[in-house]
């Protein structure tokens, strides 16, 4: 169970309507638990919705945006960022053979070099933080400078949006589970 209640519209203090209104037409509805747990400070979650929008809108191709995500998902076990994440990667582009194969990129067939490249950073800033010039380098050679930027802000937003899922426990919505309690998402550990 969640460490924070999850809060819904009745539940809003006077003067957060608006954050509320932006959640209901930004956001796929029903509200996601964790629009929910964080509606416990509006202010913050106002921020978390501009932040989140500004990196979806920004230049890095939404596929290898998408592919970053799901490695980072991966890499923490965000079963929630996981599921939550794969209707966005298949309109981005990413296949289904791609989606089963995630946690096994490097020796999958499916992607390209340039997916790799993106995959194997976010995978090493995931689980150790620093990463190495020759990992760098090789995601440089085919992102531009403001891409590498937006790619690095990604991964560290969607590892620090892992983090704060675990740390408020927050549920896999029933959508995303089946009735024997398995999560609905592609790939083989699913």
């Amino acid at each position: 169970m969640a460490r924070v209640p999850y809060l819904t519209r009745s539940d809003a203090r006077p003067g957060t309507q608006r954050v509320w209104e932006r959640v209901e037409s930004e956001r796929k509805m029903p509200t996601a638990n964790l629009f929910l747990a964080l509606a416990n400070a509006p202010e913050l979650l106002d921020a978390f919705l501009s932040y989140a929008n500004a990196l979806r809108g920004a230049s890095l191709d939404p596929k290898l945006r998408e592919l970053a995500i799901l490695t980072v998902g991966h890499a923490t076990r965000s079963e929630y960022e996981v599921a939550h994440h794969q209707s966005h990667a298949t309109k981005a582009g990413i296949t289904p053979e791609q989606l089963a194969d995630i946690e096994q990129f490097e020796s999958s067939s499916e992607f390209t070099d340039t997916e790799r490249a993106i995959m194997r950073l976010a995978r090493e800033s995931t689980l150790n933080v620093e990463v190495g010039d020759e990992l760098w380098s090789e995601a440089a050679r085919y992102l531009s400078d403001q891409e590498l930027v937006e790619l690095a802000l990604t991964i560290g937003w969607y590892n620090s949006g892992a983090r704060l899922m675990a740390l408020m426990d927050i549920e896999l919505e029933p959508a995303y589970v089946n009735e024997d309690g398995a999560r609905l998402t592609g790939g083989r550990s699913a």
